[in-house]
């Protein structure tokens, strides 16, 4: 028998390809599911990266076609329900708004890649399972079909800076800079 301990590699897809989704959850209600998920062991996948909204109506189209372009494989928005908004309709407008990015999005085939669900702070199960159940729809579709490739992009104003900034360090370390 071997002492010898052996690293545990995540389960992946059958092509090693995991979906990367972009959940945008209001603090008030759905951040906390969340929080409550985790707090009370509700395992979900680690697909998902949670960015956390004042308000589900805080999330702008924009975003939305930034997150698909830039790598997210699914967007889900996630706020409260319907007459619990802190900010008394900020639901209700992200609920058209949100419909309407899912119009505009059928055009591109990519109308199935964006959810938007109600999950109050109560709710840490009800998280998990959405989270689980996107994330499989997510992998019925496969990878995201115009995510970019983004090259960092480097101006001559940073590389500027960061010469500055090593000869900086280097006198305060006492080097001679040439």
């Amino acid at each position: 028998m071997s002492t010898e301990t052996t690293a545990v590699k995540p389960v992946q897809a059958g092509n090693g390809w995991e979906p990367n989704i972009l959940a945008f959850c209001c603090n008030w209600c759905s951040y906390a599911g969340a929080d409550l998920a985790g707090v009370s062991r509700f395992q979900y996948p680690p697909t998902v990266k949670i960015l956390r909204v004042m308000c589900s109506s805080r999330v702008e189209p924009a975003f939305i076609l930034k997150a698909l372009r830039e790598g997210a494989d699914g967007v889900l928005i996630a706020g409260c329900h319907i007459g619990d908004c802190h900010y008394i309709d900020g639901n209700k407008n992200a609920e058209v708004r949100i419909n309407n990015t899912k119009k505009a999005l059928v055009k591109l085939g990519l109308d199935k890649r964006l959810r938007l669900e109600w999950i109050s702070a109560s709710e840490g199960l009800r998280f998990s399972e959405v989270i689980r159940d996107f994330t499989e729809d997510i992998k019925k579709l496969g990878q995201n079909p115009v995510k970019e490739k983004i090259e960092p992009q480097i101006n001559a104003d940073e590389r500027r800076l960061n010469a500055s900034a090593n000869k900086s360090a280097a006198n305060v370390q006492g080097r001679e800079v040439k």
